[in-house]
């Protein structure tokens, strides 16, 4: 079947999709944007995290099928041109990527927490990324990295 949908803003097209293919892999396969991962396909660890119609999902628990019409937005997405979302800067500033399989999920999860409320607590940033596992970094230097990209934000 072929899909159609919107992709950070461009139209899309993907031809030759089985009815079981996630938008993960026609993201990631077809449509050569990486930076969601592939980790658990089971929507347990958020590293595959995009937007699709402005709501946070797990991709891999999406069929390619369910993105007809509709728009999607990924870690890609979020930079304007050169210029990093204040979010992305964020992770890099504060140094809260290690390995960085997790950190497009967790980018794209603490920018839906800072667009809906710009001066989170730390508990609602914990809630905000409860979904999303990381592995190496303690998750310290990722509270470091919203808090800061939610001063950026609430500054502006």
């Amino acid at each position: 079947m072929r899909v159609s949908f919107e992709v950070n803003g461009e139209p899309r097209t993907a031809d030759d999709v089985w009815p079981g293919e996630s938008l993960l892999y026609v993201l990631r396969e077809r449509l050569g944007l990486p930076g969601s991962k592939n980790a658990c396909e089971q929507g347990e660890c958020g590293s595959c995290t995009v937007y699709l119609d402005g709501v946070p999902v797990c991709a891999c628990l999406v069929a390619a099928g369910q993105a007809e019409g509709r728009e999607v937005r990924t870690v890609e997405g979020l930079a304007e041109g050169d210029a990093l979302d204040p979010v992305q800067e964020a992770f890099v500033r504060t140094g809260a990527v290690q390995c960085g399989f997790c950190t497009p999920g967790l980018v794209v999860a603490a920018h839906d927490l800072v667009r809906r409320n710009p001066n989170p607590s730390d508990a609602e940033i914990r809630e905000a990324l409860a979904g999303n596992l990381c592995r190496c970094t303690g998750y310290e230097k990722i509270l470091d990295a919203v808090r800061l990209a939610a001063a950026q934000v609430g500054a502006s």
